[in-house]
């Protein structure tokens, strides 16, 4: 038996290694997706005053502080039981799609643009953020900084700051925005979807453009029949901010639809011993272990989960997107992971659509942004889309708001399972007997886990109690047990 390990994995946020098991014939015979890092945001937000954890958890992720200031935001809304006002939902979402077009697009052009303009094979010292400048010229790096930089601008205007927003407090926000600021955001805001719009039409040439690309796309080796998960509005169209979350099956039908709140009722959580990240599940269908099908309650929350699950998007030129996603790949649903970069730049198209059409509301500007509370619930749920899926924070307090107990589940921890199975998968595909396992082997297999557009950072948590964990020790010359010792398993 052979060892192959891939440590440290690149171009993700966190840390993590691909541990490879290849028999004697030469197939791969295991593979194991470890995650050896904990950062327990969930134990270290105990004992605060639950209005502090808006501007706490922010730092679990410097790469999506929105997503979690969103999250805790609407879940400290309901721990004091008060509905933001109409113009600071208002603020909320729109701030919220901003960094939604400045996240998938680093995404696509930085994390995992270079496997596709580069080439999945290309030498790694061009395969890089610096090999994509070199190919598509400084317009398009210098377009893409633009855009960075306007909605960093738009993200302070709002949040306080470019990095770790503060606006969000119970029942709202912290401040209005001028006449001149929204003029400023409108203007922003049509950039967004010019951006948009030929990020699009780039992956139509360099990707779609491309047979092999193609081929890769729809091949075996990068597919899973699994659930879809994402959050719809009332017309069942994708919303990131706010609606209830709807799951279907790998045939496309409707599984449940549900709020938020009632989250525990609908996910349940296995452990494995060698990561610090749990494996959530459907508990309608049941834990039956890394595989995929209709009888595995495995299911993906991702950009590509997200349009199976819904039955639109809600701005035209995305639904116009939406439409020749599906009619290209074949119908719906779409189980092909790489697919998961399409379907993340139809998302980017919705979301400066969405961003622009709150800019452009005759509402933006009114002063009443925020509800004073007047009591105290003591628990709240607070539910958005991330953009590596759906992302959940799970507040309890006590009579005076100190907080007594946080569960979160982040985008990335919903697909932990749906990763390890693609990365095994693709492995399978790609590596058989005889077959030379280059570097470029190993990157393809990588590409497995980059469509997710993983944030081990934020994922890793600790159940309640103590974190399972195992220590193996091996003898060096033979591999053999010398001793093992095990913690709460």
């Amino acid at each position: 038996m052979k060892k192959i390990s891939v440590d440290p994995i690149t171009r993700l946020e966190g840390h993590g290694k691909i541990e490879i098991f290849v028999n004697d014939a030469g197939e791969v015979a295991n593979v194991y997706f470890q995650i050896p890092e904990l950062r327990g945001f969930e134990r270290f937000c105990v004992g605060r005053p639950v209005e502090e954890l808006a501007r706490i958890t922010t730092r679990i992720c410097g790469v999506c502080p929105e997503a979690h200031h969103m999250a805790a935001g609407k879940a400290i809304d309901a721990v004091f039981g008060v509905e933001p006002t109409p113009a600071g939902a208002r603020l909320r979402e729109l701030l919220y799609n901003a960094f939604f077009v400045t996240d998938h697009t680093t995404h696509f052009y930085i994390l995992a643009g270079p496997d596709f303009i580069m080439g999945p094979q290309s030498d790694p010292a061009t395969r890089n953020i610096l090999g994509i400048v070199h190919k598509v010229g400084l317009e398009t790096a210098g377009a893409l900084i633009n855009l960075r930089a306007e909605a960093a601008e738009l993200i302070s205007i709002i949040g306080g700051k470019q990095i770790h927003p503060v606006c969000n407090l119970p029942g709202g926000v912290s401040q209005a925005v001028t006449k001149e600021q929204q003029e400023r955001m409108i203007q922003i805001t049509t950039g967004f979807v010019e951006f948009a719009k030929f990020s699009l039409q780039l992956f139509n040439d360099i990707v779609l453009g491309n047979n092999d690309y193609v081929d890769l796309i729809k091949s075996d080796a990068f597919t899973h029949q699994t659930y879809s998960m994402g959050m719809v509005d009332e017309n069942n169209k994708v919303n990131f901010y706010d609606g209830k979350i709807r799951v279907t099956g790998p045939d496309g039908a409707e599984l449940v639809k549900f709020d938020g709140k009632d989250y525990l009722a609908e996910l349940a959580e296995h452990v494995e011993p060698y990561s610090y990240l749990v494996y959530p599940y459907l508990k309608r269908v049941g834990w039956k272990g890394f595989v995929d099908g209709k009888d595995s309650g495995v299911y993906r929350a991702s950009p590509l989960s997200r349009l199976n699950a819904a039955d639109g998007m809600a701005t035209p030129q995305a639904q116009e997107e939406y439409e020749r996603y599906f009619s290209t790949l074949g119908g719906k649903p779409v189980h092909a992971t790489l697919a998961t970069h399409w379907a993340r730049l139809v998302e980017v198209l919705y979301a400066a659509e969405r961003a622009h059409e709150l800019a452009s509301h005759p509402d933006l500007t009114d002063p009443n942004v925020r509800v004073i509370p007047t009591g105290i619930v003591g628990e709240g749920i607070g539910v958005v889309e991330a953009p590596r899926g759906t992302l959940y924070h799970h507040y309890k307090t006590d009579e005076k708001g100190m907080v007594t107990n946080v569960n979160l589940i982040v985008g990335t921890t919903n697909n932990n399972a749906a990763i390890s199975m693609s990365l095994k998968k693709a492995a399978e595909g790609l590596i058989k007997g005889g077959t030379e396992i280059s570097e470029g082997t190993l990157n393809m297999i990588e590409m497995a886990f980059r469509a997710y557009d993983p944030c081990f950072g934020c994922a890793t948590h600790t159940l309640p109690g103590d974190m399972p964990l195992q220590v193996v020790t091996r003898s060096e010359a033979t591999g053999e047990v010398i001793a093992s010792v095990k913690r709460n398993m």
